[in-house]
């Protein structure tokens, strides 16, 4: 059992708790929580290390069991447990994961694909919740600018809830470049934008279709706002001018799974 906090495989996962360049480096990043773990491809998972608490809670739970045995694990205590996790009440259980490799051209070539196209999104947060949200919408793939959070932050995973093995993404440093192929693929453009006239749900998103979303609090570029096929809008009664980037993007994902699944338009 490692009681130490000096251990040198805790002060790797220290650092790559706190550290986007240690991990991009090393092509892994950390899950934590049993949920993560359950649903981690067991071929991807690297280490894995259980609290002595959490390892007692796992006894009687046979596919836990099971899923620790075929992917090995360390026993740390549960003072250097707190210090290799990054939540403050941690559930005792974390895995390094392989990054998958995903290319743009996979994401294109789906039949009909539903893409969100982000720019800017700083909040890991918001993020995590547009991967969790958009694996429940049926989105086909993410394309994210240079200047996104990185996916792997530790908030996002968590916010993704498992999501983040199962949608496909990849960062591109130009996304203006990157709309003229959606165009000679036939995806449509839709930029969730001020300036639409016509409601979201005016529209059809039965072909491919791409919807971009903007930074929280400056929106979309104009450069990449120019290069949409369409703006759209979405209702606002009150005083409000926007919506955080998350509802925006679930509103829109949600109306085009409504479509595709046969509801009117």
């Amino acid at each position: 059992m490692i009681t130490s906090s000096v251990n040198p495989k805790v002060k790797q996962v220290v650092q790559w708790q706190t550290k986007g360049k240690e991990r991009r480096s090393a092509g892994i990043f950390l899950a934590e929580g049993f949920k993560m773990y359950q649903e981690a491809p067991e071929d991807r998972i690297r280490e894995v290390y259980v609290s002595e608490e959490a390892l007692a809670k796992v006894s009687g739970y046979p596919e836990m069991e099971a899923k620790l045995e075929r992917t090995g694990y360390e026993v740390v205590s549960a003072e250097v447990f707190r210090k290799m996790s990054d939540t403050q009440t941690p559930q005792g259980i974390l895995c390094v994961v392989k990054r998958p490799e995903y290319k743009l051209e996979q994401l294109l070539a789906v039949p009909r694909p539903l893409l969100l196209v982000l720019e800017g999104l700083q909040d890991p947060g918001n993020l995590g919740t547009i991967v969790r949200t958009g694996e429940g919408a049926g989105i086909t793939g993410m394309i994210m600018s240079a200047g996104t959070v990185d996916i792997y932050h530790p908030k996002t995973i968590r916010a993704t809830m498992g999501s983040v093995y199962r949608v496909p993404f990849v960062y591109v440093e130009h996304l203006e470049e990157m709309m003229d192929r959606l165009r000679e693929r036939n995806i449509h453009t839709y930029a969730a934008h001020l300036e639409g006239k016509r409601y979201y749900d005016s529209f059809s998103f039965r072909e491919g279709t791409a919807f971009l979303i903007g930074n929280e609090s400056a929106g979309l570029g104009r450069a990449l706002a120019e290069k949409a096929d369409d703006y759209l809008k979405i209702p606002m009664e009150g005083q409000v001018e926007s919506l955080n980037a998350a509802v925006a993007a679930s509103l829109l994902m949600y109306e085009a799974h409504r479509q595709r699944n046969g509801g009117g338009s």
